[in-house]
């Protein structure tokens, strides 16, 4: 039930014993370090003040399950805020365990009494480690003086009298009061005076905007009142966490209008995974898959779409260390009473329980996205998100395996540019003396399809996958086999076809035999270009093509390095020659030199344009092409 009103009932006591206390003397850094440096984004004070009432409300719960009485007729728990404008004031109000004289000493006097000294002395001077330290302290109330130039703490312990009640008030500059008061009401009562430039928080909407964004989902009611600002006081948060109830509880309804709440998606999910953790470390997660990807998708240095939660509060919308980069389109939460964070909450400690957490959730994912590649709705999803995920294979080498078996790719056989060949279709349909996987690489579909290199294996019918992702050069570089088979492309000169060495050897000496002088000539006229010039197996069709050594990269990724701004050494490659060709035919006879020249800087052009490569001057290319053609006429 919704509280009409805020129980205030605050008087002084006769003999109010008020006590003005110091902090020590290394306090006011201390707060400035919490103020100025641990907090990047102010609105988290409120955060942290919503945090604690629900945490008092929570420990008067658990007290009276043994003690009723401690509910002093008022049952109904919650948390209420107010504000005034004019006084730029806001009051955060719960009716939870509350505090006495003692404890609030103790708790609001935590950093004086906690060993300051010790703390400073502790200092390392790494900002990682330090914030890790000071969130030892507890210092989360503090972070109201990033916008409060004056805090008054008023509290009455549950079970307590009337008289107990206790008003602590400091301006965070060193020292503070405490002094006795009736409180008629139990539970802890926060007004922050707030700063000249802090003043825009003293808002109906601003409250409420930030509440929505950090605490909706704390199991505790947070009132106010009205926008209009009258009627009775209305619940600003959802006061629930969906991913707490029971999976049988959730209807798909539910899961879908909780996907829109996070995501501002208007398009459904493909598919989601819940799953609740239970034993020494306890959390929950909550992962969907959207249908469409977000405008930042290719941007890795966006915000990933995981929410964290501690307790059901709101932590932050970009743990990276929660999830991997591949693996960003991903959208949910993760919710853990057991992460350990420092004291602002916006850092993520390194420890053993996070990495369990991020193995887990990754195994969850991954085991999601087999279950939606086994549908229909798979290809939607890799047409979609297909790139992102080819990164986890060179960013994470412990699923390398797994997620090699998400992959899709178009390929000789499909025939389509559409990407829908796995590396388990592929060795199904391997012929029976058949032990590699045959793909090559190229900057686009057609550059692929249309490849001199393919055609040796479209006459042999073995299948060659065609890879025109530009990501694709960084995945076989990285995934060199699958199932036991190697991977290779078919652009190297080292390609096995399927010849022993001895009669290999034999093929090369007849080779040498029949073309050894023409191949020497074109070499030599080619000196400047290439390593060697050599009889092709591979070509049924054109008449030349270029090939790489096992040890240099393909041409397409010295493209795609020389793209992203990288020195790349010069290097030369094999130019092959079908010999079986009518022009190769032709221009064996061809006696002039320069003819000759012209024929093999043609033969070395074309073979460039047919790979997809950039011709160093195309003008001079197309000259020496119009002059060939005039000589053979």
């Amino acid at each position: 039930m919704v509280r009409n009103e805020a129980i205030k009932g605050t008087i002084m006591a006769e003999g109010s014993n008020k006590e003005e206390l110091g902090f020590e003397s290394e306090v006011q850094q201390l707060l400035d370090l919490v103020i100025n440096s641990l907090y990047s984004n102010k609105e988290i004070f409120l955060r942290e003040l919503v945090s604690n009432a629900s945490d008092a409300v929570d420990k008067l719960r658990f007290s009276a399950l043994s003690d009723d009485a401690l509910y002093e007729g008022d049952p109904d728990l919650g948390v209420t805020i107010d504000f005034n404008e004019k006084k730029k004031t806001i009051t955060v109000n719960d009716n939870g365990i509350g505090m006495n004289r003692e404890d609030v000493i103790a708790n609001l006097g935590t950093i004086a009494k906690s060993g300051t000294k010790e703390f400073f002395g502790a200092l390392s001077g790494d900002e990682t480690k330090d914030s890790q330290l000071i969130g030892q302290f507890g210092v989360g109330f503090y972070a109201a003086f990033i916008v409060a130039e004056k805090v008054v703490v008023t509290s009455r312990k549950a079970g307590d009298k009337v008289t107990k009640g206790v008003r602590w008030e400091s301006e965070g500059k060193g020292d503070y009061s405490v002094e006795s008061v009736d409180k008629i009401s139990r539970g802890t009562e926060v007004v922050l005076h707030l700063k000249k430039e802090a003043k825009e928080f003293a808002s109906n909407s601003k409250i409420r905007e930030i509440c929505k964004k950090y605490s909706d989902h704390i199991a505790v009611p947070i009132s106010m009142a009205p926008i209009s600002g009258e009627g009775d006081r209305e619940v600003i948060n959802e006061a629930t966490a969906i991913w707490k109830k029971a999976k049988a509880e959730i209807s798909n309804d539910d899961y879908k209008e909780f996907y829109r709440l996070i995501s501002n998606d208007f398009m459904e999910p493909l598919k989601w995974v819940h799953s609740q953790v239970e034993g020494k470390l306890e959390y929950t997660t909550l992962f969907y898959i959207p249908q469409m990807a977000p405008f930042d998708l290719w941007d890795r240095d966006s915000k990933q779409g995981i929410k964290l939660y501690v307790q059901r509060v709101f932590i932050m919308d970009d743990a990276e260390e929660l999830l991997p980069r591949y693996l960003r389109f991903i959208k949910g939460i993760i919710d853990t009473n057991d992460l350990p964070l420092n004291v602002s909450r916006e850092l993520l400690q390194k420890d053993k329980a996070l990495e369990k957490i991020r193995l887990a959730s990754i195994k969850k994912i991954l085991g999601l996205i087999e279950r939606l590649s086994k549908t229909d709705d798979y290809q939607k999803f890799w047409t979609t998100f297909g790139r992102v995920l080819k990164e986890g294979i060179v960013e994470d080498e412990a699923h390398r395996e797994r997620i090699s078996k998400l992959l899709r790719f178009s390929s000789t056989v499909e025939g389509g540019d559409e990407p829908t060949v796995g590396f388990s279709d592929y060795v199904s349909r391997m012929k029976e003396d058949q032990t590699d996987i045959f793909y090559i690489t190229a900057d686009s579909f057609a550059t692929a399809k249309n490849s001199p290199h393919i055609e040796y294996f479209l006459s042999k019918g073995v299948e060659v996958l065609l890879l025109h992702d530009p990501i694709d050069e960084w995945v076989t570089s990285h995934l060199t086999e699958f199932d036991g088979k190697k991977l290779k492309s078919i652009v190297h000169s080292d390609l096995d076809e399927e010849k022993d060495e001895s009669a290999k050897k034999t093929e090369n000496a007849a080779d040498e035999q029949e073309y050894g002088e023409f191949l020497d000539k074109v070499k030599n006229l080619l000196s400047d270009k290439v390593e060697d010039v050599r009889t092709s197996k591979r070509l049924t069709s054109s008449p030349a093509c270029l090939v790489s050594s096992a040890a240099s990269p393909s041409a397409n990724m010295e493209r795609l390095l020389q793209a992203a701004g990288q020195q790349i050494p010069e290097s030369k490659r094999i130019l092959e020659l079908n010999m079986s060709h009518p022009i190769i035919t032709l221009i064996q006879k061809e006696k002039d030199e320069e003819k000759l020249k012209s024929w093999s800087n043609y033969l070395f052009g074309q073979s460039i344009v047919a790979e997809g490569g950039k011709l160093d001057d195309p003008a001079a290319f197309i000259q020496n092409i119009n002059q060939t053609l005039l000589d053979t006429a």
